[in-house]
């Protein structure tokens, strides 16, 4: 797990952001911790490897 956090800053147009925070909302998740676990599966899709990425038996957690 991460210990140190650092800002993104990213615009948006407003009406999908609102959507998005509906549908984050709807899923009684955070609005960052989608965009933590999309930075992940981007990572991880064009196999980037990080000092804090959690392996559990060798594999992805």
């Amino acid at each position: 797990m991460e210990t140190k956090t650092a800002r993104l800053t990213v615009l948006v147009d407003p009406e999908k952001k609102k959507a998005f925070e509906n549908l984050c909302a709807s899923q009684d998740l955070t609005t960052s911790q989608v965009v933590r676990q999309l930075i992940r599966d981007y990572l991880a899709r064009h196999g980037v490897d990080y000092p804090t990425r959690a392996t559990v038996s060798g594999e992805e957690k």
